[in-house]
């Protein structure tokens, strides 16, 4: 959630991560057969530091992917600043998602050789970006609060006449795949 926060802050011009149910969405994503990898080859060999063009290549699913990279940035925080992430300050948060994302955090040095914290962060920000944008029916974009801040016509079934339109706002709501409209 802390990490969450910092990706996609709450401002005057939108909600936030948090305020959109990011959260919700990665957690309900983890429980699918998505995140427990069990439409994924998960037999070896595995090669975690091999190029991202072979795919994916940790000998564990995603779920174990997220809990790993958690609790090994806790143990870097703990290390680096004598407590867990979600208690630091947010620009000292921010410090650390930049170390996660260039790599700088060496989780070899907290017991995981296969998970790099560059690796983490790079599937962090894209589910939590996923879960800002997605259908409401997938637990995040609550409200559809993201689609209406970006005037995004969610799932419309016509509006091919505004496609060429520019600098006009398209004057309807959002509507999610399930109906409800914002």
């Amino acid at each position: 959630m802390a990490a969450c926060d910092r990706l996609i802050p709450s401002d005057h011009e939108g909600p936030g991560a948090l305020d959109a149910h990011v959260p919700i969405f990665i957690d309900k994503q983890m429980l699918t057969s998505y995140g427990k990898g069990n439409d994924w080859y998960m037999d070896g060999p595995f090669d975690s530091h091999a190029s991202h063009l072979f795919g994916y290549q940790m000998p564990f699913p995603l779920r174990v992917l997220y809990q790993k990279g958690i609790a090994l940035t806790n143990k870097y925080t703990r290390f680096k600043y004598n407590q867990d992430f979600c208690n630091l300050p947010g620009k000292v948060r921010d410090a650390v998602l930049t170390d996660l994302q260039k790599n700088v955090v060496d989780f070899e040095q907290f017991g995981e050789a296969d998970l790099n914290a560059g690796y983490f962060f790079t599937r962090l920000l894209e589910n939590t970006k996923e879960g800002y944008l997605a259908d409401p029916q997938y637990g995040g974009n609550k409200n559809m609060a993201a689609w209406v801040m970006i005037n995004f016509p969610g799932a419309r079934a016509s509006y091919p006449q505004w496609i060429k339109i520019h600098n006009i706002k398209y004057p309807l709501g959002p509507v999610s795949l399930s109906g409800e409209q914002a």
